[in-house]
Order: structure tokens, then C-alpha cells, then sequence
């Protein structure tokens, strides 16, 4: 296979995960699953981002640090999302976005 098909495939993988995601965070009313739509975007763009990078610079190992300091960022980040939301629940027994509006303890 070409690299320019491959480079075609990932980011075609990465708009599927991108689209997905957006979908999912933008239709659901759950905290979890607006949680987990907004990871696969962020997901879709660390794919795309790292694909573009492999190809356009695949000497540099730069590219591929920060694409691993990114998913390191990105399971903090939604460590602490499931940990507010699991305080959120406890404490107003709310699962739902629109419930969930007013964070002021």
C-alpha cells in the first residue's frame, strides 16, 4: 500500500471517530455519555494529529512525545470529569445534564 492511501484511511478513521463523537456528545443527555462522545473526538484529533505528523515529519520523534503527552492529558481530564460527576451524583443525586447546570455548592 501506498502512504498516501494509508494517510487517507487513518484520516478517514480519524472524521468517522471526530463525527461520532461529536454526534454522541451533542444528542445525549447523560453526563458519562456527553463524557465519552467529547473522548472520541479528542481521540479523533490525536489520530489525525499523529497520522499528519508520522507522514509529513517520521524522523523526528517530537511529534510522537507530544502525541503521547496529549493521551496522558486527555485520561487526567476525564479522571477528573468521571470524579466531579460521581461527586455531583452523590451529593444531588444528579445523572443528567440539564439537572446539573447549577455546579455552586
Amino acid at each position: 500500500m501506498s502512504a498516501e492511501l494509508v494517510l487517507q484511511i487513518v484520516l478517514t478513521v480519524a472524521a468517522g471517530l471526530i463525527g461520532v463523537g461529536l454526534f454522541g456528545a451533542l444528542s445525549q443527555q447523560s453526563i458519562v455519555m456527553v463524557m465519552m462522545g467529547l473522548e472520541l473526538v479528542l481521540g479523533g484529533v490525536l489520530v489525525a494529529g499523529g497520522a499528519a505528523w508520522f507522514f509529513l515529519a517520521p524522523e523526528l520523534p517530537d511529534a510522537q512525545m507530544l502525541v503521547v503527552l496529549a493521551l496522558v492529558v486527555m485520561a487526567v481530564e476525564m479522571a477528573m470529569g468521571f470524579a466531579v460527576t460521581i461527586a455531583i451524583y452523590r451529593t444531588r443525586q444528579v445523572d443528567m445534564v440539564d439537572m446539573a447546570t447549577d455546579l455552586r455548592g
